[in-house]
């Protein structure tokens, strides 16, 4: 098998359109396309930061109200240039939940931090 890269991250989400326009609003991601599911039922929308081959966050919306906790997703993260300005305009906007009080740095130099997405899913901020 050859491998090559992380095609996308699919996030269940309960309202589309509230995830779409939190994921563009605060994290600057743009609609690359939007799917209605061969069922008729399953909405998809994949979202990313250019028109690349990259890794896209895909919403998925009608899939199962009871997917059991352990099949989701911890967290993504998104690659910043600088830490402690992304964390400061993340503080300034309204309705954002940190979860990290704090930036956090690692033994060895990466720093960190999270916020919850609108379904409570972790989002973390990452400089290498």
């Amino acid at each position: 098998m050859a491998i090559k890269r992380v095609d996308h991250i699919g996030v269940v989400v309960r309202d589309l359109e509230e995830s779409i326009t939190f994921y563009q609003d605060v994290l600057d991601l743009k609609v690359k396309s939007r799917v209605l599911h061969t069922n008729g039922v399953i909405q998809l929308a994949f979202l990313g930061y250019n028109d690349s081959d990259e890794t896209e966050i895909e919403l998925i919306q009608g899939y199962s109200d009871t997917l059991p906790s352990e099949a989701t997703i911890h967290h993504f993260a998104i690659t910043v240039d600088d830490i402690e300005k992304e964390y400061d305009r993340i503080k300034s906007l309204d309705n954002i939940e940190l979860i990290d009080e704090e930036i956090v740095t690692l033994p060895n130099g990466y720093r960190y931090f999270y916020i919850y997405g609108p379904e409570k899913e972790w989002i973390e901020f990452f400089q290498r």
